[in-house]
């Protein structure tokens, strides 16, 4: 069968010639997949009447947990400090300001890629006082095979929807004249964050007299999309 070239002066239009028809289509996939890693947020808190003395005990319960995360090796792919406060508290009553307290607060965030591991940590994190644990958040690495697998997925979806559209006619695909990302020649999409897990919290009681069993953790799983524009050329249809 003869292919047909698209003439110089017509190469530039966005549509086709009734010689060489042009499809546009759109390609979509959506995957499910498990996550790879687990994000947790910790909070550490101390409090006294002495701003030195807070420091301190600040300085020893953060130690603490930074020595038990590290403790997992590379089961903690990441572990980082987002802030520090030492806050004074003023008396609520009174003719004059009296700081009556010292609150100092640490936040760190782990990331985790070994989920039994996970179920521990967070036990043992939320058994300490004065300690907030947060999360889980699943999430896939910004370089995860899953995202190359749902665009393939999605060009492979393209592909067989213009050749429907074709045979339809009578007609078969010539060529392939773009594939782009949905929205590329405009804006720049954003990534979708990450779904979320539930929420674990310790209170400001005091620690239980003996371990706690580790959480069964059940991953959330992931959502991955992946949608393109393609553009292709077909025989002349047989009307």
């Amino acid at each position: 069968m003869t292919e047909h070239a698209i003439p110089a002066g017509q190469a530039h239009l966005p549509y086709g010639t009734p010689d060489v028809p042009r499809i546009a289509v759109r390609g979509e996939a959506r995957l499910e997949v498990d996550p790879e890693t687990a994000r947790i947020d910790i909070c550490i808190n101390a409090r006294g009447t002495d701003r030195r003395a807070a420091l301190d005990d600040l300085t020893r319960r953060n130690q603490y947990v930074v020595d038990l995360i590290r403790g997992y090796g590379s089961e903690v792919e990441k572990l980082e400090t987002g802030s520090f406060t030492l806050t004074p508290q003023l008396t609520e009553r009174g003719r004059h300001e009296r700081v009556r307290a010292y609150l100092g607060t640490v936040h760190l965030t782990a990331t985790l890629n070994d989920f039994t591991a996970l179920g521990e940590l967070v036990t043992r994190l939320a058994d300490l006082d004065l300690t907030r644990v947060d999360g889980p958040w699943w999430g896939l690495r910004p370089h995860s095979p899953a995202y190359r697998e749902a665009r393939q997925q999605a060009v492979r979806e393209a592909v067989q929807r213009a050749r429907e559209y074709a045979a339809a006619l009578g007609a078969e695909l010539t060529a392939v004249v773009e594939i782009a990302d949905a929205g590329a020649e405009n804006t720049v999409q954003s990534a979708m964050p990450p779904a979320p897990g539930g929420v674990m919290r310790a209170g400001y009681g005091g620690a239980a007299p003996a371990p706690a069993p580790a959480l069964d953790l059940e991953p959330q799983r992931q959502t991955v999309y992946a949608h393109v524009n393609a553009r292709f050329t077909m025989t002349r249809p047989v009307l």
